[in-house]
């Protein structure tokens, strides 16, 4: 496995199309699957063509190898995928041996009626007879809905120790069928840790190079592309492929001078295409994909980068706010829509859920809100809680990149949370205070931001993964320590990690409250804030960022700002 483990490093060629093969000779097949039992010499033939062309890994005729698609089949999902690795095996002389895992041809709840356990069973089922098997990795590919992709990641990480490759397909308008960009892709795979992720199936490889150029550069993660053979063209009732193999392999070779370190092919692609790609890539030099430093949250269908002030939206928690409390008491679910959708409106980028009322089971309403608020509002969600249980029962819900809020420095806080935030590959929101409490020295929050950011490398989070909330006290009762907040945002943000402030707190007790918020908000952007929890419904704050945006060249000649304000010719 030295090749494998050195993925991103080395040039690794996948094979082509098993399945268009597959129809070429053997046309009556229903269900090709069942072709590894009943003709494994035809499937050994078209395995050893793709070996004999120069590929370093196989995948097995198993894509279709699940309960759904083996419905009336007369063998089980063990029974196939066993004898697909196994005639993969037979003649892979050296080549590695891929388990080819695809999408399970239903549609995930809310839109479909599969949920996740099902789905995840049916993942899981696949890797233990891959592994059982005795493949060399797993690849899971032509995936459109980002939520089946990450359960089949999960149940992959989960089940197995093999390395994992995770593969989408994507429309004309550069997104999958279900609205999933590649910047979506690339945070939440990325965040999953699979040792490679990119592109296949789609179109021919010149129409993928301008969704290769944006994977590659978000991506730190090894990158595979598997084009079609260009757009299937039917002649004589036979169906061909535009590309020619010259074509094909030259544009694989842009690809990879570009950052891509696996290539192979898919729909129309042949063992030609394969060899052309082996003679035209074997003096290549690879460029390795660099380190990104970008800060990504993301929804299933909306990445949100950490490049301004993002607004998080705190009106989804529930201290304070009798409406939301009713509706938690009352199990009105309707409600978490419609908060977050207005929320959304009113200008906030993520939003804040915090289901935390005495008298109801909170991780039920926890699980509700991110289904209702996932499935239709396109904000990233942030999963408030005390409770480290609840937390990763609502990461592992979640389909996008989410962000816990929050761990602090004491121990017991990093021992339970970090676990869950390398697993689900979130971002986490980190308080700066420890076992002493609030330090009212800016010195003493600078140290444990860093303890924290220490901690976090120990269990593989990086610091791009880490946002520093410095503390915000009330004027009133700290007045002292409110410049010391300022500075800590000044030197936390020379460490790489982001900073954050709530704000509302600042003026408790106090008249003229939104004054007072407006005004230290202002300070605080002058410092280099990155993201605010506040109410998306204070009109003043919401200006002020805008404003803030303009004059940083955020909204370049204030584009934005004019367009929003045009019609106001009095102000």
């Amino acid at each position: 496995m030295d090749r494998i483990n050195k993925l991103g490093r080395e040039l690794l060629i996948f094979d082509g199309a098993l399945g268009t093969r597959i129809q070429a000779e053997a046309p009556e097949a229903k269900v090709p699957d069942e072709l590894n039992i009943t003709k494994p010499e035809l499937i050994q033939k078209i395995h050893k063509e793709y070996v004999h062309a120069g590929a370093n890994v196989i995948t097995t005729n198993t894509f279709g190898a699940n309960d759904f698609k083996l419905k009336g089949s007369n063998y089980s999902i063990e029974e196939i995928i066993t004898a697909g690795v196994h005639n993969a095996i037979e003649v892979a002389e050296g080549a590695y041996v891929a388990l080819d895992i695809g999408p399970l041809g239903k549609m995930m709840e809310p839109i479909g009626d599969l949920t996740f356990d099902e789905a995840y069973e049916q993942f899981k089922k696949q890797v233990l007879a891959g592994k059982k098997a005795g493949c060399d990795l797993i690849i899971i590919e032509t995936m459109t809905d980002i939520s089946e992709a990450r359960i089949a990641v999960l149940a992959a990480k989960e089940n197995s120790d093999l390395p994992i490759v995770c593969t989408m397909t994507f429309n004309k308008n550069e997104k999958t069928m279900f609205g999933v960009d590649p910047v979506t892709m690339v945070a939440v795979l990325e965040g999953l840790k699979v040792d490679a992720l990119g592109i296949n199936c789609s179109f021919g490889p010149e129409q993928l190079l301008p969704i290769v150029e944006k994977v590659v550069a978000y991506s730190s993660t090894p990158i595979i592309v598997q084009p079609n053979a260009g757009l299937p063209i039917v002649v004589d009732n036979q169906t061909h492929y535009d590309i020619d193999e010259k074509t094909f392999a030259e544009n694989m070779r842009k690809m990879v001078h570009m950052g891509v370190s696996i290539v192979g092919g898919c729909c129309g692609t042949t063992p030609l295409h394969i060899a052309e790609c082996k003679k035209q890539l074997q003096n290549v030099e690879l460029n390795p994909q660099e380190k990104k430093c970008f800060t990504l949250a993301a929804s299933p269908r909306n990445p949100i980068l950490f490049e301004q002030t993002i607004i998080m939206g705190e009106a989804l928690v529930p201290t304070g706010r009798k409406e939301y409390t009713d509706a938690l008491l009352n199990q009105d679910d309707s409600f978490f829509y419609s908060a977050a959708k207005k929320q959304k409106k009113c200008g906030a980028q993520i939003i804040n859920l915090n289901v935390s009322v005495a008298g109801i089971d909170e991780m039920e309403a926890m699980l509700c809100g991110v289904e209702e608020i996932a499935s239709s509002v396109d904000a990233p969600l942030q999963i408030d809680s005390i409770h480290a249980e609840i937390i990763e029962a609502a990461l592992r819900a979640y389909p996008g990149k989410g962000i816990i809020n929050s761990v602090n420095g004491t121990e017991n806080s990093m021992k339970k949370i970090f676990p869950i935030a390398q697993k689900y590959g979130s971002l986490v929101i980190a308080m700066t205070f420890d076992e002493r409490g609030i330090c009212e020295k800016a010195s003493e929050r600078v140290e444990i931001a860093k303890k924290i950011i220490q901690r976090a490398s120990e269990y593989g989070i990086d610091k791009k993964d880490i946002i520093v909330d410095c503390l915000s006290l009330p004027a009133k009762t700290h007045g002292d320590s409110l410049m010391e907040t300022l500075e800590v945002v000044e030197e936390v943000k020379k460490l790489g990690v982001k900073t954050m402030l709530g704000v509302a707190n600042v003026s408790f007790g106090l008249p003229k409250r939104r004054v007072l918020d407006r005004t230290y908000f202002a300070m605080a952007l002058a410092k280099g804030l990155d993201a605010i929890m506040m109410s998306v419904y204070d009109k003043d704050m919401i200006e002020t960022i805008e404003a803030y945006r303009v004059f940083t060249g955020a909204d370049p000649n204030g584009k934005e700002y004019t367009e929003k304000y045009r019609r106001n010719t009095t102000e």
